[in-house]
């Protein structure tokens, strides 16, 4: 089996998690931060929006069963890739959508995602979706791995991720793992 990770940020990481960790060929989803300057940040300093890190999600993967442009697509189905620094209720830089290439291939990839996106208009709003190289990708703190399926009940989660696991388990029914995390 080979691996290969990939790195996203849309918003809050518990949002983003939760959708990718149902997807078959994902082994796993791992909370953090990536995209700025500060060094090993906690979360309290990436709230306050002076790192210049986004909160983002690594995810290890199985290329033979999933690839990176269905990755792209659940990615770009959770999230709206057009609201500059921010997610519904999250407002800041740290919450901005943000694409960290491991490669040059999957910089060219979603750079020619995006390209698709934008000439068959699928948003009405230009996709403001950064794209960059990951330099270093910082794990976040064990609270926040794993932070819906422990959870699942606080209010901000409930409200927010199962509209997100409803697309993905509608849009990617034929992608999804046996057993749905709930």
């Amino acid at each position: 089996m080979s691996t290969a990770n990939a790195t996203f940020g849309g918003g809050c990481f518990w949002c983003i998690e939760a959708p990718f960790k149902e997807l078959n060929g994902v082994d796993s989803v791992t909370s953090g931060y990536a995209g700025g300057e500060t060094p090993d940040p906690s979360y309290r300093a990436v709230c306050s929006g002076q790192t210049g890190h986004a909160e983002v999600v690594q995810i290890e993967y199985d290329p033979d069963v999933v690839s990176y442009v269905d990755l792209l697509e659940v990615f770009f189905t959770v999230h709206d890739p057009t609201q500059l620094n921010r997610q519904g209720p999250d407002v800041g830089t740290q919450y901005r959508s943000i694409i960290l290439s491991h490669d040059d291939e999957q910089h060219e990839q979603a750079e020619a995602f995006i390209a698709e996106l934008e000439a068959e208009g699928v948003y009405d709003d230009e996709i403001v979706t950064e794209l960059e190289g990951l330099e270093t990708f910082y794990v976040a703190e064990a609270k926040h791995q794993d932070y819906y399926e422990k959870n699942p009940n606080q209010a901000y989660c409930s409200f927010h991720i199962p509209p997100k696991l409803e697309k993905v388990r509608e849009q990617f029914a034929d992608r999804l793992k046996d057993q749905p995390v709930h």
